[in-house]
């Protein structure tokens, strides 16, 4: 052994190994298709670690809880699938391997299970419930657009809303619709014109494509930025028969972006129809109305009273006469019936008079104080009295008390 020669530990040979393996720019972004195995989910971290294999090979992989959020499928062994990343070195184990940052599934089979593995969680949630979503605004001054800026989606929405409805204005924000950036850029421009509020309802999507193609548009996080958007969002992705998780969580699905057009505005040759249509019920029912009021006028005009305002005011004259006539007569009978009752009173109130009585014959007797003498046991021998008769009076005094009962 050379005695002189450089010794290094591993984990130099290790580090220069990272260092040499993320200086070539071929490692350092790469798309690797494979088959899942050895999958394991880190529940406390939320990192997932996994192994990559074909039929002659096999390689690590580790990918992030950053990007494993951002997944819209729950990995599994056997799933093939196709992971973009970086590969790199681990220096603790010496160990190459690839730390992905992107995953998506392998064939049509396993995207279709991805999307109904989504479709159910974000459905159990309430996301696609009809009672959450909002009515479209009948007459939007400003219309939103989301999609490619280069597409022919675009060229068919702005000829059909200009066509339909030119006078709305369109706030276009242009974004990719496929590939790894574009779930991250619809969910900002969704995001971008709910907090700018720029648009009174949002069209978002476009042409159409294989699954893969459209594949942006089932993306958790996009879904999710629809469903907390406060503007209307009209989902437009490929043709009819193309289905998206977009689609299910906006709030109307067009089956085509030409669709989505028609859907966000009304006609504006339907619109000056009704309007005439509400023009002419409305002259039809004012000359109608006015031509009312003239018969009514004519016949106004054409009566006794207008030809003779006299005679209007002859005839109140003969109501105030009749009412005066009525009136005395009303008063007379009154003044008639209340003399008979009154003279029925005073007659009842004359019967019942002390006067009246002594004027019969009978004599009141009254004590020296004034008080009227009723019995004889009010009063004694000796006792002064005054006698009321019908002329005038007498003072006298008592000498003998008897009663009925003694018989004197």
């Amino acid at each position: 052994m050379n005695s002189s020669a450089h010794v290094v530990t591993v984990s130099q040979i290790n580090e220069y190994m990272k260092m040499l393996v993320e200086s070539d720019l071929n490692l350092s972004s790469v798309t690797v298709r494979g088959e899942i195995s050895n999958f394991t989910h880190h529940y406390k971290t939320g990192h997932l670690y996994f192994t990559l294999k074909d039929e002659t090979g096999c390689l690590k992989a580790v990918m992030f809880r950053s990007s494993a959020v951002r997944l819209n499928f729950v990995p599994q062994n056997g799933m093939k699938v196709v992971v973009g990343g970086r590969i790199s070195v681990f220096v603790r184990d010496g160990q190459y391997q690839l730390y992905a940052d992107s995953m998506m599934p392998d064939g049509i089979g396993a995207l279709y299970a991805a999307f109904e593995q989504l479709k159910e969680k974000l459905a159990s949630e309430g996301l696609f419930s009809e009672t959450r979503k909002k009515p479209l605004p009948e007459y939007p001054m400003r219309i939103g657009v989301i999609t490619s800026p280069t597409g022919a989606a675009i060229r068919d929405i702005i000829n059909i809303l200009g066509r339909r409805y030119p006078m709305a204005t369109v706030e276009i924000c242009g974004v990719a619709v496929q590939g790894s950036e574009a779930p991250r850029q619809l969910r900002a421009a969704v995001e971008y014109m709910n907090k700018r509020n720029t648009a009174d309802v949002i069209i978002i999507g476009r042409g159409g494509g294989s699954i893969e193609d459209l594949w942006a548009f089932n993306d958790e996080g996009l879904a999710r930025a629809i469903a907390a958007s406060n503007i209307p969002i009209i989902s437009a992705v490929g043709h009819e028969t193309d289905f998206t998780i977009c689609d299910f969580v906006s709030d109307r699905r067009a089956p085509t972006p030409s669709a989505a057009a028609e859907i966000a505005v009304p006609d504006r040759a339907e619109l000056k129809r009704t309007v005439r249509a509400l023009s002419d019920r409305m002259s039809s029912l004012m000359s109608g109305k006015l031509e009312s009021r003239r018969a009514r006028l004519d016949t106004l005009a054409g009566s006794r009273i207008m030809r003779n305002p006299m005679n209007m005011l002859d005839d109140k004259r003969m109501t105030v006469l009749s009412l005066s006539t009525r009136m005395e007569s009303g008063i007379k009978l009154s003044e008639r019936s209340s003399r008979t009752s009154l003279a029925a009173l005073a007659g009842k109130l004359d019967a019942l008079s002390p006067l009246s009585v002594i004027s019969r014959g009978y004599s009141a007797v009254y004590s020296e104080s004034g008080e009227i003498i009723k019995r004889a046991d009010q009063l004694s021998e000796g006792d002064r009295i005054r006698l009321r008769m019908s002329d005038g009076g007498v003072s006298a005094t008592v000498t003998d008390r008897y009663t009925e009962d003694s018989g004197k």
